[in-house]
């Protein structure tokens, strides 16, 4: 296949595109929501762009999509400004609210939300080019998220409605609010990643300012009205525009309490470092991440190249939880190889919408050509590209790139490059990858691919005080949503999972009292006549 037939028809014509999956018009959005209220702005508005082309007269043509609002730093601190009031330092009607009722909340919210499932899968399509699929995989995974997280939470109330007695003190503890959450998520997953906080946040009894990711902003536009009607006045702000504008400025003032944000630990770091008391922010962060894969001599094979295969390309290898280095032995480097380029060949590239389409257009602007330079740097220092049509590109679509012998003077050996470029490090000697893995600024997951139980069992304790997560012939990932998410070094700050997103945005308080008759009945009186939302014995089913 040549590049012309590897490209002929990446690119459809308007008229191509299925009339189910096209949209109507740009979509002007000035909407964003403040205190209850729709609010409209007049400002400055950000172009959003698809990384969809349409092939027209005059060549490959860009889809714009429409445009958002850039909202200004006070405006910002308006929104912010809400969330402080709706938390009144905890007195106010959300945090002070029972379990029962705020769960009662978020399930009005999903009920409007699961309304929107076309319109969003569509939009996660043409902003972001995640494949149909995916698109829809995303947004149940997401519902399905909110179900387990409602579910966790009544679980948690069951066991915090009991009464402790210890050295002859009754006490009662129960997880509250910290305050206010900002809220902010990553483009490739901007619903699923970004509700994984945001609905922890709000459920646990803390008021929230939530900028949608740079990227896949306007599919947040048909849940507005949703979250507006879900809440309280105040509970849910969206705002959106530069974090350089916006989010500095939130920082910078020192009220938020909570900074939940997935995306780089550089930007995470500068961004915490505004915050004038940094001792009473909590930050759950999910950050970069160079995952390795690590193929050991006596090893299903055949596994370990699909496995490897989907860990490095799904999404266009756009997750943080992709394998982003595979270390592979030399004797078997040649096999793997030659299995791997077979199985990439036989990936679809095309458009979102297109069935069985697993390799689409790249969203953000300036990547086709960051990937490029690290291809380039690769080979200028030794490597080959070895697979056929590896690194050809057309507009926003990158073909990806298999490269080998990796070592440690590339670029790719070392930067996470979020995108469809695979490299492969030849070794003989297994202190190779150990070295890699404990001299790396990262530390989220990596991959074990082998059958032999005491090199893989000795690999297992190494790489444990390591990486949050180690996979043993499987594929990096998030899921299962119960198991917990972090990871060390530069990759993350805090645990995430179903359970553990409640208490990273819950702290635990105890209401205690000597064990005396006198006590025993005051207590049992405020159960009894229902005189406080945190002393009591209900819990729901």
């Amino acid at each position: 296949m040549t590049q012309a037939n590897l490209f002929a028809n990446l690119f459809p014509s308007a008229a191509d595109v299925p009339q189910a999956y096209r949209l109507e018009g740009q979509i002007e959005q000035r909407e964003y929501l403040i205190d209850g209220v729709l609010q409209t702005w007049q400002g400055p508005l950000a172009v959003v762009r698809s990384p969809v082309y349409l092939a027209g007269p005059q060549g490959d043509e860009q889809v714009i999509l429409g445009s958002t609002p850039l909202l200004d730093a006070q405006t910002a601190l308006t929104a912010l400004d809400a969330a402080v009031r709706a938390y009144d330092r905890g007195q106010g009607q959300w945090p002070t609210m029972r379990v029962a009722e705020r769960i009662r909340h978020v399930e009005a919210f999903l009920a409007r939300m699961r309304e929107q499932r076309e319109v969003v899968v569509k939009l996660l399509m043409w902003e972001i080019g995640k494949n149909l699929k995916d698109s829809q995989k995303e947004f149940d995974r997401t519902c399905d998220y909110i179900v387990d997280t409602i579910n966790a939470l009544k679980e948690l109330d069951r066991r915090s409605s009991r009464f402790e007695l210890e050295q002859d003190t009754l006490g009662q503890i129960r997880r509250v609010p910290l305050g206010v959450a900002l809220c902010m998520g990553p483009y490739n997953y901007p619903l699923n990643e970004t509700f994984t906080t945001l609905i922890p946040a709000l459920i646990m009894g803390n008021t929230v300012v939530f900028k949608p990711a740079k990227l896949g902003v306007l599919l947040v536009r048909p849940l507005l009205e949703a979250f507006r009607d879900s809440f309280p006045a105040g509970v849910i702000n969206v705002i959106y525009g530069s974090g350089r504008e916006t989010v500095s400025a939130l920082m910078a003032s020192g009220k938020i309490d909570i900074f939940a944000f997935i995306g780089t630990n550089k930007a995470a770091s500068d961004l915490k470092k505004l915050h004038p008391r940094p001792h009473r922010l909590r930050a759950a962060l999910g950050l970069d991440a160079k995952n390795p894969g690590l193929v050991l001599p006596d090893v299903d094979l055949d596994n370990a190249v699909s496995e490897a295969l989907t860990g490095s390309l799904s999404f266009n290898g756009q997750r943080c939880t992709a394998l982003k280095i595979l270390f592979v032995h030399e004797d078997l480097a040649p096999a793997f190889i030659e299995k791997f380029n077979a199985g990439l060949a036989a990936l679809k590239p095309g458009m979102p919408w297109e069935d069985g389409v697993a390799l689409t257009p790249l969203p953000e602007a300036g990547k086709v050509d960051y990937l490029h330079a690290l291809v380039a740097d690769a080979v200028a220092k030794g490597a080959e590209v070895t697979n056929k049509h590896g690194g050809e590109s057309r507009g926003s679509f990158f073909y990806p790139a298999v490269l080998y012998p990796v070592n440690t003077a590339m670029r790719v050996y070392h930067e996470e490059q979020f995108g469809p470029v695979v490299p492969i490090v030849p070794y003989r000697d297994l202190n190779t990858v150990v070295d890699y893995v404990l001299e790396s600024d990262f530390g989220q997951q990596l991959s074990i691919f082998g059958n032999n139980p005491a090199e893989v069992g000795k690999l297992v304790d190494i790489f444990a005080n390591q990486v949050g997560r180690i996979n043993i012939n499987a594929q990096c990932q998030r899921g299962p949503d119960t198991f917990p998410f972090n990871g060390r070094k530069n990759s993350a700050e805090g645990t995430l999972s179903v359970h553990d997103a409640l208490r990273t945005f819950s702290i635990r308080t105890l209401v205690a009292t000597k064990f005396q008759d006198s006590n025993k009945t005051l207590i049992s009186d405020i159960i009894r006549g229902r005189d406080s939302n945190f002393l009591t014995t209900d819990y729901i089913f």
